[in-house]
């Protein structure tokens, strides 16, 4: 839950508050400036329990003087497959072995990070540390000389590198920061109602924040160019040193088309079940207390269950859904503008749009969703789960974790799975009827085609619902404390007994 989670510790004290979990730096992707935050660790009463059950958890945190701890720092990822990249991080942080951290009483932090992450100290990092492993000797060891002349000039441009890795960061919803999809942005900027929007042309909307990350990505460049002018001209060291920087090197992120498409359709699904709300900045629920108050532009799926056909058996579905969403935060003129927009984009197979969109939801978006929550050494954590019946697509219902209860696997199987079964037996029973009726080959041989889908689908759904039922009698409960992982494991590997053979193991939720 993210009320039990303390994001600005200043001391071993904090720790015994009623705040359970702190920010915890474990290095992660090749970074600089500002980033990779996305882990949190147990720190409740100093790290009682999981200094405890270190051997069983795994956990080999840094040791470093109690006085260190929550202190702001700086950190870089101890394992690069090129040159090393610095990251500063305000109060509030303790690190893993993987993320290593530095200290200063003396000199500031932001002088440190922009030597750290100039051409000067990759040079001295390529005979200090030749390997692929960034210890702590080598980084300290690194020759500091006094900056105090080009100050200044050093704490302007590393206020501007920071502030722009930041705004960079915190566009994608993985950010603790994060308040609304850039796409949306770009039109309220000022705004939290989306009443007075009529019609707005998505193309134009990514146009913008094309130009936007084009702007991040140069500025930021020209920043660090100059920092490594004034090290190289600190350091003497003109004839050897250039201060060009490759853009390969510049660590924001430049529009994509496909990738920024695919999150605005997470930040859609996200409002579909009340993590985030078009009403309100950042997460509007992830545990806790619900507020059905600041919903009013479009309310959070009822029961918390989103069903994905391959057809169109539900009216609310999540093609339904979705092309809902659009209209109301974009405009119903520009409706189909925008849905061919987006379907363009995708990529995927289909005839229409919302054909295309649906192939999207069916088979790819619970993969790109693992992957957009996944963190570095410890696997994939997604927060929508997916009851899936399996490959032949017989079934599949997304469900939002923060807002799981013990009757929710009941209503997926009872509400939904059940009808689904019908509408499949029915959409059979159709196709039966073209096929002993048919004018032509072909439309008998289409529909020969659709007989045999709908048998697999429903022999595949019979041994899915035997499964179901076992869990939805058990009424799990799960605690989010526990983490996706261990929740996530209570619900497969669900034994159904065939007779004369051995019990078949069912997961109810896609695998990660």
């Amino acid at each position: 839950k993210k009320e039990n989670i303390n994001y600005g510790a200043m001391s071993i004290e904090d720790s015994y508050q009623d705040k359970k979990w702190f920010p915890y730096n474990k290095g992660g992707e090749y970074r600089k400036w500002y980033g990779n935050d996305a882990t949190v660790i147990d720190w409740k009463n100093d790290g009682e329990d999981i200094i405890r059950n270190s051997q069983i958890t795994g956990h080999h945190y840094q040791q470093y003087a109690e006085e260190l701890k929550f202190k702001p720092l700086v950190t870089w990822s101890r394992i690069s497959t090129g040159a090393p990249a610095f990251r500063i991080k305000k109060y509030g942080y303790l690190s893993d072995m993987a993320g290593f951290s530095m200290f200063s009483s003396t000199i500031d932090l932001k002088l440190i990070v922009a030597f750290c992450n100039s051409v000067v100290a990759k040079k001295f990092l390529e005979f200090l540390a030749p390997t692929l492993n960034y210890m702590i000797g080598p980084v300290t060891s690194m020759p500091i000389k006094s900056f105090d002349k080009n100050k200044e000039g050093i704490l302007n441009e590393v206020n501007s590198a920071i502030k722009i890795s930041k705004e960079d960061w915190d566009s994608f919803e993985t950010s603790w920061d994060f308040k609304r999809h850039p796409l949306i942005s770009v039109i309220s900027q000022n705004r939290t109602l989306f009443d007075d929007i009529t019609d707005v042309d998505l193309a134009e909307c990514y146009t913008c924040w094309e130009n936007e990350c084009n702007e991040r990505f140069n500025q930021l460049k020209a920043n660090e160019e100059e920092l490594n002018r004034i090290f190289i001209d600190i350091y003497g060291l003109q004839y050897e040193l250039t201060s060009e920087v490759e853009d390969k090197d510049v660590t924001v992120r430049k529009a994509d088309l496909q990738r920024d498409i695919k999150s605005l359709i997470s930040y859609a699904v996200g409002c579909m079940f009340g993590r985030y709300s078009l009403n309100k900045e950042g997460l509007a629920y992830a545990g806790g207390e619900w507020d059905e108050s600041i919903y009013s532009t479009i309310a959070p799926d009822r029961d918390n269950i989103i069903p994905i056909c391959d057809e169109e058996y539900f009216s609310d579905d999540i093609v339904s859904r979705f092309c809902e969403w659009v209209k109301v935060v974009y405009g119903e003129k520009s409706l189909e503008t925008n849905l061919d927009f987006i379907a363009k984009a995708l990529g995927n197979k289909g005839n229409t749009s919302r054909e295309v969109i649906r192939n999207y939801f069916l088979n790819y978006f619970f993969k790109d969703h693992c992957n957009t929550y996944s963190v570095t050494g410890s696997g994939k954590r997604p927060i929508y789960w997916l009851f899936d019946s399996g490959k032949q697509n017989g079934f599949k219902a997304l469900i939002y974790m923060h807002r799981y209860d013990a009757d929710t696997v009941g209503r997926v199987r009872t509400d939904y799975l059940h009808k689904a079964q019908k509408y499949v037996e029915t959409a059979m029973q159709s196709s039966q009827y073209t096929i002993d009726n048919a004018t032509s080959a072909s439309e008998k041989s289409k529909a020969t085609k659709a007989v045999a889908r709908y048998t697999k689908q429903l022999a595949e759904m019979k041994i899915y619902d035997e499964a179901i039922a076992h869990v939805a009698n058990q009424r799990i409960e799960i605690d989010l404390d526990d983490g996706v992982k261990v929740n996530y494991a209570k619900f497969q590997g669900v034994e159904v007994a065939q007779e004369g053979k051995k019990a078949l193991k069912v997961d109810l939720l896609a695998n990660i």
